[in-house]
Formats: C-alpha cells, structure tokens, sequence
C-alpha cells in the first residue's frame, strides 16, 4: 500500500503520474476486499468505482467543490482519499460509518443512504452558490443509475435544467445495477446508450470518409453536421437528457482515468447543467464479486477474502421465513401478487419470482408508485403484497393513507428490517413504521414475535381484502418458537394467566417477546409477579386489553420502535378511553438519530433490555409490593 498510506487528502493525487494513479487504484482495491472482508459492509459498488473517484477528486477541489454521493454506500473510495484510512471497526461502534458522515470529514456535505434525494441536494447547493456570490463553484452529483428510477431525481433534473447558469455536474454513475439488475424505460435508455458507438465516433468517421470525396464531400459533411441533433438520436439517443436542457457526455468507461479526468474537465468547464455518463462494473477486480450474478456482492457479511463465502453460517432469518411462506401463498391463491422496490433479493422476493415470473413486480427505487400501483392492483381484484424496508415505508406514507386506506384496499405491506437494525446507523433504524401507520384510518398492523407467527400472520394480512394490512419483522436471525400458554381476546398469553392476575402486566411487541420473558423472571425474583401477553396484531389495539390491564397494578409496553405516537401510545389512550386507570410505562427507542453499532450496542446504550427494563419496573413497584 505504498501509494495509498501517501493520500492524506484529495490533493495527494495532483502529484502521482498516470502509471502511479492505475496502481493507487489496484491498491485501493486490494484494500477494500481484505478490510470490507473483515467487519462486512458495501463492497461490490466501491470496488466498481475506484478510478471514477480518483478522477473526481483530481478535477473537482473538495471542499470547495461539493461532491455529493447517492447513494452514499458507493463513498469508502471518497473516505480513503479524504483521510480516512482506517477501516478496521468500519460500521462498529466509534467505527467509520458505512455512509458519508459530516462528523467524520469536511469533505462528506450531506449523510444520504436513502437513494434519489442527490441531485434535490445539488440544486439547492448550486442555488446556494449563486445567490451567495460563489456561481463558479461547480456541485456534483454522483447518481447510480439505479437511483435515477427514483421520481425526486426527476423532479430535480426538472428544476435542475431551468437555469443554464449554474454549474452542476451530474454523474451518472452507470453499472446496470441497484442491489440487482436496474429495471424500467429509464434502465433500457441507458442500456441504448451503453451499447452505440456515438454520435461523435460516428461524425468523426463521416468527416474523414465525405472529406476524401471530391466535390460533394464536404457540403456533404456540413448537411450530416446540420442534422446532429436528429443524428444523435438516431446513433446515440442522449436526446432524452437534451431535451431536458442537460448538455450530455459520453458515454465513458468508468475505469479509463485519462478519459474519465477528459470528460469531467470538459464538465467543469461548461458552466451549466451537465451529465456525465460514467459506464461501471460492480465489484470489479475482485473476482468472486464478478462472478456473483445476484448483486456483485452489493453488501457483503463477513467473508474469506479469497473466495468471498461467509465466515460464519447464520441459521434461517426473518427474510427467508418470509420467502418461502410467499411461495406457498402463491401456490395457494392466484390473485396473490408481489411488489418490490429494486430489492428483489434482500426483501426476499426471488424465489417467488422464480416460481411465479408473471406475478412480480420490481418497480425500481420508487416506493410511492409502488403503494399507488399497488392499489390499482388491488382495485382490480388482485392482493398486492408489497415488500420493502421499514425505513423506506416513510417515503410511500401520503399513498399508504390516501391511495390505500382511503379507499378501503386490501393491500399487504411487508416491512423487513423494523425496529433497530444497527450497523447501517440512523437513516436505516426501522423506529417510525408502527409510530406513523398508527394514524391511518383502517389500517392493521402485525408484529410477529418469531417464524411460526410470520407465517401465521402474513395468512391473516392477506385475508383482508377491505383494509391495508401490515406485517413487520426484525432484522438478521430468527430465534426459537415462543410458544403461548394462553390466549385472552386476540392476544396471545406468553407468561401467567389472565384468570390470576399479577402485579404487572408486560406488553410485548413482535421480537421483543424474549426480552419481555426475561424481564418477567428478573420481575419474579424480585418477588414482582408478571403477565406476559403478545398482541399479535398491534394495531387496533384489541378490545379485551384494558380489561385485562385493569387487573395489574402497572402495564409495561416494550417495543422495538420509536416511543413517540407508538405501541405504548396507543395502548395508553385505549386505557383511557376504557377508563382504566393504570399506571403505564412505555419501553422503546428514544426519538434520536442512532449512531451506527450492533444491535444489541445500541438497545443496551437505550435502555431496552430486560434487566434496565426489570430496575425501571421495580423502582415504580416495589413500594407497592412492600406496603402489601
């Protein structure tokens, strides 16, 4: 790493020759694959774009020049050059964050994991600096190709296009890929444009061939150079991006650093809206990445260097549960059809869209539309299950309310990844799905506690076909069954009975069932009796709750979800309304943006296991038990 432990800043690399830059950029991919290797992380689209980084940092001056990423997973290149070269606790605690962070360096502007809000950023940026006296100074904005399905990046390239006098470069950062393939008219354009020879090779070939001829040749020349614009669409169909008011170039080969430092130069110097289109490969240089045909190691766990498999052999997870039991509804039902927003793989998807080709729907990185198109399934007599991440729901609230609920469809939404995840850090924390669908008319919402739930209630969700359903679940490994040892109402009874009333009445929500438990034989050695119930479904709340509240002397919700307007919340006025007066205490994420650790880090650092739950419990009870 001779050449790489000399870059402390971007300006490092004005001085490196050509030769020196391909070997800074093997370099760097080497010490990609050994320390992602170690800690797990997003390897395959870092590797694929090492030299577009490099070229980056050597045209543009950062900080001065703001170089924004969507999304930011595609940043640790950006972060080897820009100072930070330690990588060892990466996405740990007190480690690197796996996205850019304006903690960590002056050079990261904005901490973007959501896909399609770059260019958004880049024109208010852009605006910024004219009217702040700074118009030479260039924005740039480096988008995925897959992020460009996104509809804000439309919306911004629309803004974007109005002012030819503001200098923004965007680079569209093309490998055919989001977690997989890229899908849709935009995806297929790109695809045109990857594979033409070019307007400019084309007119190049014209001028040398009509020059020779005699007489004709050159007004020839001059009529075929008149007509470039109908020209370009015919040879290389960038018109869509012109017509915009976007002046294009390339495409370029995203690993030729001489032509990638020539194509942004020219960008820089334009003055104005431009695009860059930048031809990538994900995962390059390493071959296990290429060779992957699902994502090019899109995010990899911790692996064996040499042959890219997983160091450890994790047992069955929520999203796997989820997979099969989708396959099984689609043996059983024919209406059942299934949505995903460009996360095929990661929200479990694939083996449905194996068995099932025609009744799958990737949408790309469009969760609105895909809540709206879900409803116009559903109007036509289908059940749409609509899969995404937790966090990525927030973006689709407006069409889960008004398109859906509105209307009384019945739609599933599965929502993978819910509650604290961890390692991702904030923007991925899926803390604010059960706090916002608790004000939608109608909707009702699962928390399943472990694999046999899951499967249970994703039957149940798929059953309403007047209402839109939720269904939401953990991150990483599912743990044992928690069998029942009763039922009150809907609700099932986890410890002690609804006929023998206890001190306290433990709430617990989806996974937290174990934690609950645990919290109960703390409680119980203390001599503070416990009854554990699961809701199941969440919301509304069910009807024989305060009845059954009524007979504690205090009600413990514990939930792995914000606390603001959550489980907790909704419980507390449902005692209300009942005139239960029972002292509750709720138990779930602060509402704080969470730094980036493991699970179990960051629930300890909150509060939320079961001995800090069992003290809070005692300090509120144990003077009542003592008086008894």
């Amino acid at each position: 790493m001779a050449l790489l432990t000399r870059i402390r800043g971007p300006r490092d690399l004005d001085r490196l020759t050509p030769t020196q830059l391909v070997a800074l950029a093997e370099e760097i991919r080497t010490f990609l694959v050994g320390e992602v290797s170690k800690t797990g992380g997003h390897l395959g689209p870092n590797l694929g774009v090492v030299e577009l980084t490099i070229a980056l940092h050597r045209v543009f001056d950062s900080p001065r020049d703001r170089i924004l990423f969507d999304t930011g997973h595609q940043s640790y290149v950006h972060k080897l050059l820009t100072g930070r070269q330690d990588f060892s606790r990466l996405r740990m605690k007190g480690g690197l964050s796996g996205y850019p962070s304006r903690t960590e360096s002056e050079h990261d502007v904005i901490e973007n994991s959501h896909a399609s809000t770059v260019l958004g950023y880049a024109d208010g940026l852009a605006k910024a600096n004219q009217l702040q006296g700074h118009g030479n100074r260039p924005v740039v904005a480096v988008i995925g190709d897959g992020a460009l399905t996104g509809g804000m990046a439309w919306e911004a390239l629309n803004n974007i296009a109005e002012a030819q006098d503001r200098p923004l470069v965007i680079v569209v950062n093309d490998n055919e890929r989001s977690y997989s393939p890229t899908i849709g008219g935009l995806a297929n354009h790109l695809s045109t444009l990857r594979t033409t020879q070019g307007y400019e090779r084309f007119l190049t070939w014209g001028k040398e061939a009509l020059q020779r001829t005699p007489v004709v040749g050159k007004p020839m020349f001059d009529t075929l150079h008149g007509a470039k614009k109908g020209l370009k669409d015919f040879i290389a169909p960038q018109g869509m991006f012109e017509d915009l008011g976007l002046k294009y170039i390339g495409p370029i080969d995203g690993h030729d650093l001489q032509a990638l430092e020539s194509a942004l130069t020219k960008a820089r110097g334009f003055g104005g809206p431009v695009i860059v289109h930048c031809i990538t490969e994900k995962g390059r240089g390493y071959h296990a990445a290429e060779n992957n045909d699902e994502d090019r190691f899109h995010a990899v766990p911790v692996i064996h260097p040499e042959t890219g498999l997983p160091i450890k052999s994790a047992g069955k997870d929520w999203t796997s549960v989820f997979g099969e039991e989708m396959v099984a509804l689609g043996r059983e039902r024919k209406d059942v059809v299934a949505i995903t927003a460009a996360m095929l793989h990661p929200v479990g998807l694939a083996p449905f869209a194996k068995a099932y080709p025609s009744r799958i729907f990737d949408v790309g990185i469009a969760e609105q539309h895909a809540a709206v198109s879900a409803a116009g399934l559903a109007t036509n007599g289908l059940h749409p299950v609509v899969a995404v991440y937790a966090t990525f729901l927030n973006r689709a609230y407006d069409q889960v309310l008004m398109d859906v609920a509105l209307h009384k469809l019945g739609v599933t939404f599965v929502l993978d990844r819910a509650g604290v995840t961890g390692t991702d850090g904030a923007s991925h924390n899926g803390m604010w799905d059960m706090s916002i669908l608790q004000t939608v008319p109608g909707l009702r919402l699962a928390a399943p506690r472990d694999a046999d739930q899951l499967r249970a209630q994703l039957r149940e969700a798929v059953e309403v076909a007047d209402a839109p359903t939720v269904v939401r679940y953990s991150k990483g490994t599912v743990g044992p069954a928690v069998p029942a040892v009763g039922k009150v109402g809907g609700m099932d009874v986890l410890r002690g009975s609804a006929e023998e009333p206890a001190d306290v009445l433990i709430v617990s929500v989806g996974a937290m069932a174990p934690t609950a438990l645990e919290a109960a034989e703390l409680l119980a050695a203390e001599g503070v009796g416990a009854t554990v119930v699961d809701p199941r479904w969440v919301k509304p709340v069910d009807p024989a709750l305060p009845g059954l509240a009524a007979g504690h002397r205090l009600v413990v919700t514990i939930e792995d979800n914000g606390r603001a307007g959550g489980v907790g919340s909704a419980i507390a006025q449902a005692l209300r309304d009942a005139d239960v007066d029972v002292p509750l205490r709720d138990f779930g994420i602060p509402q704080e943006f969470l730094d980036h650790a493991s699970r179990d880090e960051i629930l300890a650092e909150i509060g939320l296991t079961a001995p800090a739950i069992a003290a809070k419990v005692l300090a509120t009870v144990g003077a009542r038990v003592e008086a008894r």
